[in-house]
């Protein structure tokens, strides 16, 4: 059968941990010659294959001579769902008479990988994580609430799996319930329709000592939903609780959403996850490729960490995707080699430029290239001028030289448009406003 084909196969470019954890548990199911069903034991599982060993799959029934077969991961259902292996057995364990029975975190399946210990730290996320690792080890001189925002792939799940992972091995007396914002409003539509709404808010009004909701964005129009969990809110934070946010934006940046709601949401720290710079990036792919036993060469590190920027899981899959192909090719990774799997997963990208970010902001102010160029002090000028100085600086890691140049400037032009700008949106909302526009207008077309 082509799956057996496929597990000896990754089995050998797979370290022996990832194999066993995310291989081995999968059955197979071939209906026809051209059809192949991984069954996986729950939702979670089946996704984090699809989205990061689903191609390692697709290569290894290729090399197995079945490389016309379409591949898909389904939750396996009905009776035979016990024969699967789980992530975690369960065991039962001895506890003395005080302690209560350890609280599993309520809808989430943790992640056995996202830990504080596996969390690359730098400029861009230091804050989040020194946050949430005080609040799950007891210390709350930060506040007993933290709001996270960030994009997609950059380490908001992460922190919030770690944040569980810490409080249920450290303090498994403490109840934790950790969902997603979607999660609480069908487990509240639930209890709406079995009349049982006072075992809700028993549940997370009083029998909660740690509560993460992620993807709170998502609570936008749910009027009743925002209701009751502004209650679960107050009662928590009155009675000294830790709660945990996550979300795509920021409190401010939520739409449709009650005031009141938002006013909470800001209540504790309000912290960003910022992709990772340079030397960071090259930190998490050390660390990923030591993970999958995996040696690479330091231009090799170097090109991925220039060529992916942003969501961290893609490199993550471009780390397995070396791994794979030096197995199958039986040689060490190269350029050559990194330089296939980084199109495969970011396309043909261009990079990103002083030059490309003022052409952005010419266009979007309307001005002239020429004119940022020139020794124009017209206002009209000098602002975007500012902005896209600003926004080179931030967005790109040339020299200050380099993006002087750009402008037909030196250094200290660059130097004193960024404090200028920096102090603008610190005193200007609105021009902060502006700017956060235009930075993720910028990330969306160009990065």
């Amino acid at each position: 059968m082509p799956w057996h084909t496929v597990k000896s196969i990754l089995k050998k470019s797979l370290s022996e941990s990832i194999y066993s954890l995310w291989i081995d548990p999968i059955r197979a199911n071939q209906t026809d010659d051209t059809h192949l069903e991984l069954l996986c034991p729950d939702q979670f599982f089946a996704s984090w294959v699809n989205e990061h060993y689903l191609a390692l799959v697709r290569e290894a029934l290729a090399a197995g001579g079945h490389g016309g077969m379409e591949v898909r991961c389904v939750v396996q259902r009905g009776g035979d769902r016990h024969d699967l292996p789980t992530i975690h057995e369960t065991r039962e364990q001895l506890r003395l008479p005080n302690i209560p029975e350890r609280q599993q975190p309520t809808c989430r399946t943790l992640h056995p990988r996202f830990t504080f210990d596996e969390f690359m730290v730098g400029e861009s996320n230091a804050l989040a994580h020194s946050a949430c690792l005080a609040l799950a080890s007891g210390d709350t001189s930060l506040g007993r609430c933290v709001y996270i925002d960030a994009g997609t792939g950059l380490g908001k799940s992460h922190l919030a799996h770690a944040v569980a992972h810490h409080v249920t091995t450290h303090t498994p007396s403490l109840r934790l319930h950790y969902l997603t914002a979607q999660q609480l409003t069908g487990e509240m539509v639930r209890s709406i329709k079995n009349n049982a709404m006072e075992q809700f808010k028993e549940k997370y009004q009083r029998h909660c000592d740690v509560l993460l909701v992620e993807d709170v964005q998502s609570l936008a129009g749910r009027t009743k939903t925002q209701s009751e969990l502004a209650d679960v809110f107050d009662s928590l934070m009155e009675r000294g609780k830790v709660i945990v946010l996550t979300g795509g934006v920021a409190p401010r940046d939520i739409a449709n959403i009650d005031e009141s709601m938002r006013s909470r949401f800001s209540a504790g720290l309000v912290t960003s996850i910022n992709p990772p710079d340079l030397h960071t990036r090259v930190v998490i792919i050390k660390r990923k490729a030591r993970n999958h036993q995996l040696l690479l060469r330091d231009e090799v590190v170097i090109y991925l960490a220039e060529s992916i920027r942003g969501d961290v899981r893609r490199i993550e899959s471009a780390v397995i995707g070396l791994k794979a192909k030096s197995c199958l090719l039986k040689c060490e990774p190269d350029l050559a080699m990194a330089r296939e799997v980084v199109r495969s997963i970011v396309g043909h990208r261009q990079e990103l430029s002083s030059e490309l970010v003022r052409d952005f902001v010419a266009q979007q102010f309307k001005v002239p290239v020429s004119e940022l160029r020139s020794k124009s002090r017209k206002k009209s000028v000098t602002f975007p001028r500012q902005v896209a100085m600003y926004l080179a600086r931030k967005h790109t890691e040339q020299a200050l030289s380099d993006i002087g140049s750009a402008f037909n400037r030196d250094h200290s032009t660059v130097v004193h448009s960024v404090r200028v700008i920096t102090e603008t949106i610190a005193r200007n909302g609105s021009i902060r406003g502006q700017i956060e526009h235009l930075s993720e207008k910028l990330k969306k077309e160009l990065l």
